[in-house]
């Protein structure tokens, strides 16, 4: 416990308060939070990976799948109990870190609350000096415009003339509460300074913790797939799940997965200056967030599908050989996608869409222009700058020697040919766990695909 009691220069602003720290108790006593803090991410991660297993293995929902059970069991190129295993060994390495960057890290502690946002009523006080001056910019008098509201609206008046509220007592009634009510700092500017604490700042914090993990991610991201040797040395890895299911979201190379995940979320957490009990809601929202992305299911109900267009459906073309090079965002939102043209433009090509895009359509009541799986449209196809994809056809030689009935399904002309040229070439590129036999099998599954929705629209008519 600490008790510290202030003195300043500032003898025209209110005083600040005395303030006595202690501990923050634990969130959820007898767990420490740094614990908690470790804990609660890897909870999170295989509790939301067992409800969609669940929905797999009792077929709930299957009107939103992306794909079929037999594609998963198929196309993947890894066992479930090899997944478990290296997503069991990331989380080992990411708790290894956190209890190092938690090492690095003051206890939280409480008491001084009052005191941080009367530091920010004086900042609005202060900043009020200004007013004056900004409105004799204007050409307008703040001192008569304060004598004609100091009648009807006192508190206006004081504003206007940089914060000099006359017709408040200067004398404090509480050394040490910035909550009683004591008349130095005005009531809007005791609920403002409130608001700005409690709200704008963690907000603040939370939107910069998420700019630089998306930016961290999306640029690593991309490098590891525009790079041949990175790819086939670490990347390929989380690609040999064609068809991704929540609970391979982290099944990735163990270097990889300590790069991008584990690194990138620890730099965003201390770049956006978080507490302990920030840090575990930013790091359990990142795991929640990238398992469902990779749930496999389009739920038009599911708030955290609905928050951004970075979802399953979005994050699903990045997975599939037409689209593996583009859709590098994770895992908030898309902008770095869309700002450098690597979002794919051929709209929902595949048939194995079709049927999630129908069921999301009737329960959300929207037209069929109105609802896309992969958030993409292709007429954009057409209209946008190819680059960087400007070279991919002509360098994409394999796909030379491969048929064009085993290419499918076939994108729309223009920026989508080129994004899947380039896709297909880097899973023949990949000679582990790629080549020509993952574009054949694709093939098959899309014209079985086809074929359904065939069967059904005549069904439908009859």
């Amino acid at each position: 416990m600490v008790n510290v009691t202030q003195f300043d220069t500032y003898s025209d602003l209110p005083p600040l308060p005395d303030y006595q720290i202690v501990l923050q108790p634990s969130l959820l006593p007898p767990i420490p939070d740094k614990l908690l803090t470790l804990i609660l991410p890897i909870a999170a991660y295989w509790g939301l990976s067992m409800l969609f297993h669940w929905f797999d293995t009792k077929d709930y929902f299957p009107q939103y799948r992306l794909h079929t059970p037999v594609e998963v069991s198929s196309r993947n190129k890894v066992s479930r109990w090899e997944v478990v295993r290296d997503v069991v060994i990331q989380q080992l390495v990411q708790t290894a870190v956190g209890w190092l960057l938690g090492m690095t890290e003051p206890d939280d502690v409480m008491g001084k609350e009052a005191y941080d946002m009367a530091v920010w009523a004086r900042r609005i006080r202060i900043a009020q000096r200004a007013v004056p001056g900004v409105l004799a910019l204007v050409g307008l008098d703040a001192i008569g415009i304060a004598k004609s509201l100091s009648t009807s609206h006192p508190m206006l008046a004081g504003a206007v003339v940089g914060g000099r509220y006359r017709t408040l007592p200067t004398t404090r009634t509480s050394s040490n509460s910035f909550a009683d009510p004591s008349p130095e700092f005005t009531s809007w500017e005791k609920t403002l300074a409130h608001f700005i604490y409690w709200y704008m700042v963690p907000a603040l914090q939370y939107g910069i913790a998420i700019l630089v993990v998306d930016t961290w991610q999306y640029f690593l991201h991309r490098a590891m797939h525009m790079n041949k040797w990175m790819y086939t040395t670490f990347h390929y890895r989380h690609h040999r799940l064609y068809v991704p299911y929540a609970y391979g979201a982290l099944y990735n190379h163990p270097f990889e997965g300590f790069l991008l995940d584990t690194l990138g979320a620890g730099v965003a957490f201390k770049v956006a200056g978080m507490n302990t009990r920030q840090g575990t809601w930013f790091f359990t929202g990142c795991t929640l967030k990238t398992v469902d992305d990779h749930c496999g299911y389009a739920l038009p109900w599911d708030p955290l599908q609905r928050l951004t267009s970075n979802n399953a459906g979005y994050h699903d073309v990045h997975h599939q050989s037409w689209g593996i090079k583009t859709n590098f965002s994770q895992p908030f939102f898309t902008f770095w996608d869309r700002l450098l043209g690597t979002a794919w433009t051929g709209g929902d090509v595949s048939a194995r869409y079709e049927k999630a895009k129908v069921a999301a359509q009737k329960k959300m009541d929207q037209g069929s222009e109105k609802t896309t799986i992969t958030h993409s449209n292709a007429v954009d196809s057409a209209t946008q700058d190819p680059r960087p994809y400007q070279d991919d056809q002509r360098n994409a030689i394999g796909l030379s020697s491969i048929r064009l009935e085993d290419q499918q399904p076939l994108p729309p002309a223009g920026k989508a040919e080129l994004q899947a040229a380039g896709s297909r070439q880097q899973v023949l590129d990949d000679k582990k766990d790629g080549g020509a036999q993952v574009l054949v099998q694709e093939a098959a599954e899309e014209k079985e695909a086809r074929s359904l929705l065939k069967r059904n629209g005549r069904r439908r008519t009859a």
